[in-house]
């Protein structure tokens, strides 16, 4: 006789469960660091000076806003074929892979069996002791099996999954970002060589008529002969500038048809082009928290946060009982016997306690590696965070100041080409001679190049910071 009733027997023998259970356990096992709130991160007084432009911010097409057709076809060509950015996709296909096999594994797992073996045994194994005895065997079967998620560990693990799949996908956000950013600075580098190597040419050939007229004076006996010749050296070093601005722009294009993942001799095809943008033209109006935080690689950072966070969950379920639901159906028979009959038919179906009591520490050196993970993510998330605002700043306050240089180099530009008119008129009148043309024309051509370097230098960071900014690509 039973003297236990069935309802006492099962609530004790989960009371065990759970007991036993305690041998393994996530006691003491926590992660370490905070996320940083970007609102926190303030900088009203490093920017206090800047005056914003009242333009719309984020823009999905903001490097139209250069009006320069040629930039936007390099970098559409870019994005069509870059290796890196076909990198990225890849990375994003086997993170959404993840995804699908972490949703497979909350579903029942079925297959199907079948088996024909031929045999003839030995005598010392036939219980008849005959041997010589041949037989086949069938055997079809059709098995399920079925682990409960009787703690959600199998939902977070997919949760787990899509986090990181979506962070995926921003990083390839983030690849096309960085790519048309360097593909931007590298026209605009291309850009400042073709102009640097025409004020070399320029000079070149300033110093080429110096060094011929000092050659007629030192042969007319009007001049000493070390003038001549230190008119020759400087003609020599003259000309083997202008025949390194010629491989600047050669080294320059070469990068950029590289970049756009062409061939050397893309960025013949190409033609100069005037850029001369202004900071006002790509500044937003102002510079909120909100919209450092749309940034693809920010966003993504904060994406694997939360897929380490699901991950812990997933992780720590593993302390927990559970119970695997296994049943298995078919038929197993000798040759002659009825395949399908009665006698040849088997079944079992049964529930399995999964209960984990003794491992060694394995489950906490899992639980405490899914905790340094989160601590990583959240560590990189933070470190994004600080430096992108902190550059953000920096490269706004330059631009500032360029802004504010820039206005000097013009006006020392116009009063070098006010002066080298009215000495070329002088000239033309007789009253100055040829090498005080020449002379003056040493300083206009150094104000050029300031000036053509200043613009580029404006470019650059205008380019920087649409690239700070996230590019004005909207993420959520």
């Amino acid at each position: 006789m039973n003297i236990y009733p069935q309802g006492k027997i099962f609530s004790l023998s989960i009371l065990t469960v759970l007991i036993l259970s305690g041998c393994a356990t996530s006691e003491g096992l926590n992660t370490r660091n905070k996320m940083l709130n970007a609102k926190t991160l303030q900088a009203n007084e490093t920017l206090s000076g800047v005056q914003f432009s009242p333009a719309r911010w984020p823009q999905r097409n903001v490097w139209q806003s250069f009006n320069d057709p040629q930039l936007n076809a390099l970098i559409r060509d870019g994005l069509a074929s870059s290796p890196t950015l076909q990198e990225a996709n890849a990375r994003a296909d086997k993170a959404n892979a993840s995804v699908t096999a972490a949703r497979a594994a909350q579903m029942p797992d079925i297959n199907m069996d079948a088996s024909l073996t031929r045999s003839r045994v030995a005598k010392v194994d036939d219980p008849l002791l005959e041997g010589k005895n041949y037989s086949t065997l069938r055997t079809t079967s059709l098995g399920a099996s079925y682990m409960l998620d009787l703690w959600g560990g199998k939902k977070a693990a997919w949760e787990a999954a899509l986090g990181n799949a979506k962070a995926s996908e921003l990083d390839k956000q983030a690849a096309s970002l960085s790519l048309s950013a360097n593909i931007a600075r590298a026209w605009n580098n291309l850009n400042t060589a073709w102009k640097l190597e025409k004020i070399a040419a320029a000079n070149a050939g300033r110093l080429k008529k110096i060094s011929e007229i000092q050659r007629q004076f030192y042969q007319g006996g009007l001049s000493p002969e070390y003038q001549y010749k230190q008119a020759l050296a400087n003609n020599n070093d003259a000309q083997a500038t202008w025949l390194q601005t010629q491989e600047n722009v050669t080294t320059a294009g070469i990068k950029l048809s590289t970049l756009v993942g062409k061939g050397p001799d893309y960025w013949r095809y190409l033609k100069p082009a005037e850029q001369n943008i202004t900071a006002q033209d790509t500044l937003p109006s102002v510079i909120p928290a909100e919209l450092v935080g749309r940034r693809p690689d920010v966003v993504a950072a904060r994406w694997r946060v939360e897929a380490a966070e699901k991950q812990i969950t997933a992780t720590k379920t593993a302390f927990y009982p559970n119970i695997n639901l296994v049943a298995e159906a078919g038929t197993r028979n000798l040759l002659g016997d009825a395949f399908v009959g009665a006698p040849s038919q088997f079944f079992n179906v049964g529930p399995t306690l999964s209960l984990p009591i003794f491992d060694g520490g394995k489950r906490r050196a899992d639980l405490a590696s899914s905790n340094a993970d989160w601590d990583i993510a959240v560590a990189h998330y933070n470190s994004l965070l600080v430096s992108a605002i902190g550059d953000i700043s920096t490269t706004i306050v330059r631009m500032k100041s360029l802004e504010q240089q820039r206005v000097q180099s013009e006006e020392a530009d116009k009063l070098a080409h006010s002066a080298w008119d009215d000495v070329s008129a002088q000239f033309k009148a007789g009253i100055r001679p040829w090498l005080d043309v020449l002379s003056l024309q040493d300083q206009l051509l150094a104000s050029d190049r300031n000036l053509v370097q200043m613009n580029a230098d404006i470019m650059d960071q205008n380019i920087l910071l649409i690239e700070q900014l996230g590019g004005g690509v909207v993420t959520r």
